[in-house]
């Protein structure tokens, strides 16, 4: 591995001085780095590719949809029909979800994590194989 890293060393010097990083976007900005202090390291390299390739675990893809939700029932006033209407679909959404996470949380007593892990696995496999 050291012999890697002079040669990538070695061949970012290179453009360095051939000026081919000059205009890149972002240059002269700080990093935009995202805490990861609390993942352990072995696991922080294949967790910021599956982030980069937009690859979400279920649990946080409905923990976003109901702060989605949460956001959109209080932005709805329930003077029209429509509204009222969007009300109630949101609230069965968001309590289906609500209870999923539950249930997730507490699935070590029924084996139900293995299963949402699988499901995991399989659409990554999907995705990084060019299915989805």
């Amino acid at each position: 591995m050291k012999f890697l890293d002079e040669l990538a060393d070695a061949r970012i010097r290179e453009a360095l001085e051939q000026g081919e990083l000059d205009d890149l976007p972002g240059a002269g900005k700080p990093l935009a780095l995202d805490d990861d202090s609390m993942v352990p390291e072995e696991l922080r390299t294949a967790y910021r590719i599956l982030k980069n390739a937009n690859c979400l675990p279920p649990e946080l893809h409905d923990q976003r949809e109901v702060k989605s939700l949460e956001a959109l029932l209080a932005g709805l006033d329930d003077d029209t029909a429509i509204q009222r209407r969007q009300r109630t679909e949101a609230e069965k959404r968001l309590a289906l979800l609500r209870a999923r996470l539950e249930q997730r949380r507490g699935c070590g007593r029924g084996g139900g994590l293995v299963a949402v892990e699988r499901a995991y696995q399989e659409r990554l496999l999907r995705r990084l194989g060019g299915e989805e």
